[in-house]
C-alpha cells in the first residue's frame, strides 16, 4: 500500500510543491548517460519527476507505483504521454528488456518486507536484459538519519500558488530494530484540514543489501557515495550478468 503522502489526491497533488529540491536524481542521470540506457524501469516512480526527465531525454521509460494518485499528477504533466506508466509494484510488470532499473529516493527502503524486497529484487533481474543495470540508493543505518526526524528540526510552511500555505512536519514514532516509522503532518491554510501520513523505513546496512543482491543473481560492480547527502548513503550500481557469465 502507498503512504497517504503518494495516495491522497490532495497529498499527490502537492507533493512536488513540498519537496522542489531534486538534485539527488542528477546521479542518476549521469548514471543513465554512463550506460548508454536506451530503456528505463523506474519503480515507485512517484509524481513523474525523474521519469520524466529520462523521457526528455530521449530514453524510452516504464513508470511504476503502488499509488494511483501520484500517477494521476505524472500522467498530467507536459510529456506525461510519452512514458509507460503501470499501477502496482514490481509484480506487476510484463515482460520487458530494460537497460537500466532505478529505485530513486526511499523506494528501496520503503519495501519493508523481506519476502517483498526479495520479489521485487528478483522481477527487477527479470525486467533487466542480460548486461543491465540496477540503481539504487538506501541510507547507512551507521548513521541514525532518523535521530534529526523532529518537527523543530523540520517544521516549514511552504506557499504553493492555487493551493496556499501549507505547514508540514515529521515525527519519528518508533524505532524497532531495523524498522524506523514516523508521521509526516500536514496543515492546509485555505481550509484548516489537517492530514497524516504515516511511513515506514527499513534500514539494511551495505553487507545485507550486498547479500540480498548476490541472493538474486546480481553482481555488485559499484557502491558509491550520495552526491546529495555525502557519507549518509550508499549508491549501489548492480548488473545483471550478460548472458554466458
Amino acid at each position: 500500500m502507498a503512504d497517504e503522502c503518494f495516495g491522497h489526491p490532495r497529498l499527490a497533488s502537492v507533493h512536488d510543491a513540498l519537496d522542489p529540491d531534486r538534485g539527488d536524481l542528477d546521479a542518476y542521470l549521469r548514471i543513465a548517460e554512463e550506460s548508454g540506457a536506451r530503456e528505463v524501469l523506474d519503480i515507485g516512480c512517484g509524481t513523474g519527476v525523474f521519469a520524466l526527465l529520462l523521457a526528455d531525454r530521449g530514453i524510452e521509460v516504464v513508470g511504476v507505483d503502488p499509488a494511483e494518485a501520484s500517477l494521476d499528477v505524472a500522467r498530467a504533466k507536459p510529456g506525461g504521454d510519452r512514458v509507460r506508466w503501470i499501477h502496482g509494484d514490481a509484480s506487476a510488470l510484463p515482460p520487458l528488456r530494460a537497460d537500466l532499473a532505478t529505485m530513486t529516493a526511499n523506494v528501496a527502503q520503503q519495501i519493508v518486507g523481506p519476502q517483498a524486497w526479495r520479489t521485487t529484487l528478483r522481477r527487477i533481474h527479470a525486467a533487466l536484459r542480460p548486461g543491465g543495470h540496477l540503481v539504487f540508493e538506501t541510507r547507512d543505518p551507521a548513521r541514525r538519519a532518523w535521530a534529526e526526524w523532529n518537527r523543530e528540526a523540520s517544521y516549514r510552511v511552504t506557499e504553493i500558488p492555487g493551493t496556499g500555505a501549507v505547514e508540514g512536519w515529521v515525527q519519528v514514532t518508533e524505532v524497532n530494530g531495523p524498522l524506523v516509522k514516523f508521521r509526516w503532518t500536514y496543515v492546509f491554510a485555505a481550509d484548516g484540514e489537517v492530514l497524516t501520513s504515516d511511513s515506514t523505513l527499513r534500514f539494511r546496512g551495505r553487507q545485507e543489501v550486498e547479500a540480498d543482491l548476490a541472493a538474486q543473481g546480481f553482481t555488485v560492480e559499484d557502491v558509491r557515495d550520495a552526491p546529495d547527502r555525502p557519507g549518509r548513503e550508499f549508491v549501489f550500481v548492480a548488473r545483471r550478468p550478460p548472458a554466458g557469465c
